[in-house]
């Protein structure tokens, strides 16, 4: 308590300049049109730029509510889709919304951990997309949840063709960049330019034919070489990656049992 008076003692003169000035400023500006209003403008920027910050925060997640509504009817109107094309045709693909919840993109061996399992009905084989294009393949189920290898895993292929022609090729990402990887096994007397359009060749069951992959960025074919070195900028953004469809083909496990032990 001494000391407190001791205190109060010592700067008594600076405190009592400070309430003087405090108090002639607020006489000022309370009988003072200008400064007054200068002082309510003040406070109504404050007040209008946090009801901006409250008002864009719950944009935010009603947005995120909306975008998840938007999947799940996306994924609806593919099997829609799906089911008029069975009127023509036999079509064993269905579609089912998914969330992408965890996931690396600048490793070797990245992944994608969806908040969809085997209580969903998904299996270990099947293949997944977004509206932009191919994700992966399904590698892992569990009860809720599974894992994803990417296209962007070094360890995944996915055969390809050109909208063009129709011609072939096996895509395999080298580990370096998740916004490019590269087509191969396509031969040196393929014309190749860049801005061609790659997508799904169709030729296993776990993609339908015709999912956007990406768009030819560049190609090498240097003199003596037997096939074309191509880069191709992929249609999925893995950085940004969130709401996922699964695809589900009721023929997949027929088929590959079929296949089995056939090498």
């Amino acid at each position: 308590m001494q000391t407190l008076l001791k205190i109060l003692q010592r700067y008594s003169n600076f405190l009592v300049f400070l309430t003087l000035e405090v108090a002639a400023f607020l006489l000022i500006s309370l009988n003072n049109a200008f400064p007054r209003s200068s002082m309510l403008s003040t406070a109504n920027r404050f007040v209008a730029w946090q009801n901006e910050k409250v008002s864009n925060m719950r944009s935010y997640f009603h947005l995120q509510t909306q975008n998840e509504q938007l999947a799940i009817e996306n994924a609806e109107l593919r099997n829609q889709i799906c089911s008029i094309d069975s009127a023509e045709y036999r079509n064993p693909f269905t579609y089912m919304s998914a969330i992408a919840v965890q996931m690396t993109t600048d490793e070797l061996h990245n992944y994608i951990t969806i908040n969809r399992g085997s209580e969903d009905g998904v299996m270990r084989g099947q293949g997944v997309r977004n509206a932009e294009g191919v994700v992966g393949i399904i590698r892992t189920v569990g009860t809720h949840y599974s894992v994803v290898m990417p296209i962007i895993n070094t360890r995944n292929r996915l055969s390809c063709r050109f909208t063009k022609n129709g011609y072939f090729g096996t895509l395999q990402w080298d580990g370096k960049d998740n916004r490019f990887a590269q087509l191969a096994d396509v031969a040196a007397h393929m014309v190749v330019n860049p801005g061609d359009t790659i997508v799904t060749s169709g030729l296993s069951p776990v993609f339908p034919e015709g999912i956007p992959v990406g768009i030819v960025e560049n190609s090498v074919l240097k003199e003596g070489d037997s096939y074309h070195t191509i880069r191709v900028r992929l249609n999925t953004n893995f950085k940004q990656l969130r709401f996922v469809e699964i695809v589900q083909n009721k023929d997949q496990q027929e088929i590959e049992e079929l296949t089995d032990g056939l090498d």
